[in-house]
């Protein structure tokens, strides 16, 4: 049974002085892409995300991920975390990436690592925990996580004398002739390790491999020779302990992880429509009464609240949705919040820092950017408002714009209470519209106009025969 905040169990009795590694240095040769392998994205967040997620809410901020390739692009996204980072300057292979973190845990007087490959997206804390449950129970040395599979594909086979697991052979190294016909238990990459016991035997790790690299497998037959404790936690055929090698993997798993978050959001209440073109972030929040249809994509931290309606072809990103609101189909919202009882679009995009009170409407093709809508305001067709802090009652005629950036910096436009901006309007900031004060349709405003005023900006119409 897993571990809870209010039940003791044997993992909790380790947890105290037990480390997480995150195996996150590899190329990914296969996934044919110049990002980091553990960079690649389901549900729009990156697989060491994925695995980083799982492991925190058991390690806290005793997790360390070793990185190589393209490390500074891991480590510029986990920029904000508590993620800690090594680096393995020279990728020799898994047992390499272990041995040069071991100094790290020998300062931090970690007496047990977890190891987990970044590639292992869909992670839960639950299996994580089973199997820290399962080491204590064995007292092992030395564990892994093993998987009976139909295709064992790529993954290093498991090696028994009657039940005694004696080593791993990767796929490309196993030879039939030497170890007979190919087990279907196989290596899932997730590990557990007695430093004590263990760090010696890194020492006797060699390369004389297909691959000519530092296996972090061979630990277990040098376990075995030492007699040491070695335990395989096998976990069935758990799609989730399965690592990711090419994109058709990837998007497999990604298939999978959507079917359970939309499952597990309609078992609570949610209504989605077309769920299998819905992709959902498992960091969004979407309370029961919410009605979604797809295809649609909500990602992040976003949080939509009930009684929202999300229409199709729409995308929300670190976004809130409160109750009541209304986003209309192909609008792009991100980093914004969109107030009760408020209508977005369709075909309305807010960016960054953009606010709706309540009851606002944005309507079609009106983009805002950092800019406050207030409460029973409208901007509802071909309008853009950036940099703007809009006050309650306010009509935004179609065609207006915030002229809010001068080459080389940003003003802001501030409209008051009740001010009517009428059509095809030119506010250059810095300008403040004060309170009941109408804008002239076609006017191009770059000085305040007062409270109750008529600003008027253009010239004369004159009329002139034709010439025939």
């Amino acid at each position: 049974m897993p571990c809870s905040d209010t039940q003791k169990s044997p993992c909790q009795n380790t947890i105290s002085d037990t480390f997480a590694l995150i195996l996150a240095a590899g190329k990914g040769t296969r996934m044919h892409s110049p990002r980091p392998k553990v960079l690649q994205t389901l549900l729009g967040d990156s697989m060491l995300e994925h695995v980083y997620t799982a492991t925190k809410n058991i390690f806290a901020e005793k997790i360390y991920a070793v990185i190589g390739h393209g490390a500074e692009q891991v480590e510029k996204e986990f920029k904000d975390s508590d993620l800690k980072f090594i680096l393995q300057s020279e990728q020799l292979g898994t047992g390499h990436a272990v041995q040069v973190s071991l100094k790290t845990f020998e300062k931090a007087l970690a007496k047990n690592i977890l190891i987990i490959n970044g590639d292992t997206p869909l992670i839960s804390s639950n299996s994580l925990q089973q199997f820290l449950e399962f080491c204590q129970k064995e007292k092992s040395d030395l564990a892994f996580i093993s998987l009976s599979l139909n295709d064992p594909g790529s993954f290093g086979r498991v090696i028994y004398k009657g039940k005694q697991v004696t080593g791993i052979i990767e796929a490309k190294d196993y030879d039939p002739k030497i170890y007979g016909d190919a087990p279907k238990e196989v290596n899932a990459g997730i590990y557990y390790l007695n430093l004590e016991k263990i760090s010696p035997l890194f020492s006797l790790i060699t390369k004389e491999n297909k691959s000519a690299e530092y296996y972090l497998t061979d630990l277990i037959s040098l376990a075995y020779k030492q007699g040491l404790n070695v335990n395989a936690f096998n976990a069935g055929n758990n799609p989730e302990l399965l690592g990711i090698n090419s994109p058709l993997e990837l998007v497999e798993a990604e298939d999978l992880l959507r079917l359970q978050v939309n499952k597990k959001l309609l078992q609570q209440g949610v209504i989605i429509h077309n769920p299998n073109s819905v992709e959902i972030s498992t960091k969004a929040i979407i309370e029961p009464g919410v009605e979604i249809f797809g295809p649609c994509r909500i990602l992040g931290k976003t949080t939509v609240k009930k009684g929202a309606l999300i229409e199709a072809f729409t995308s929300i990103i670190n976004s809130t949705v409160l109750q009541d609101a209304q986003i209309r189909s192909y609008s792009h919202i991100e980093q914004a919040t969109v107030g009760e009882k408020c209508i977005v679009g369709p075909y309305a995009r807010l960016r960054p820092e953009s606010i709706l009170e309540e009851n606002s409407h944005v309507g079609n093709f009106v983009e805002l950017k950092k800019t406050k809508l207030g409460k029973n305001s409208k901007a509802n067709h071909l309008s853009y408002l950036g940099d703007s802090e809009i006050g309650n009652g306010v009509n935004i005629g179609a065609g207006t714009i915030t002229c809010n950036y001068d080459g080389k910096n940003k003003y802001k436009t501030i409209i008051q209470d009740n001010a009517f901006i009428g059509s095809n309007t030119a506010l250059v900031a810095p300008v403040t519209i004060e309170k009941n004060a109408l804008i002239a349709a076609g006017s191009t405003i770059t000085k305040n106009v007062p409270e109750n005023n008529l600003g008027i900006a253009r010239e004369r119409q004159t009329n002139l025969a034709r010439k025939k």
